[in-house]
């Protein structure tokens, strides 16, 4: 859960660049489509391995 902490982290800085308003951590993750957690998790870990 640490790795999607500083995704969210990166997406709040983006929002407040941007000078809007971000979504708080849980609506964050529950609004990530499959394809983005799995290319999240493929990025942070090297592998293929997060097929659906």
């Amino acid at each position: 859960m640490e790795m999607y902490r500083e995704g969210y982290e990166t997406y709040c800085l983006a929002c407040e660049n941007y000078g809007m308003e971000s979504m708080n951590f849980y609506l964050y993750v529950k609004n990530l489509t499959v394809e983005q957690l799995n290319a999240f998790n493929q990025h942070t870990k090297g592998s293929d391995d997060y097929e659906v």
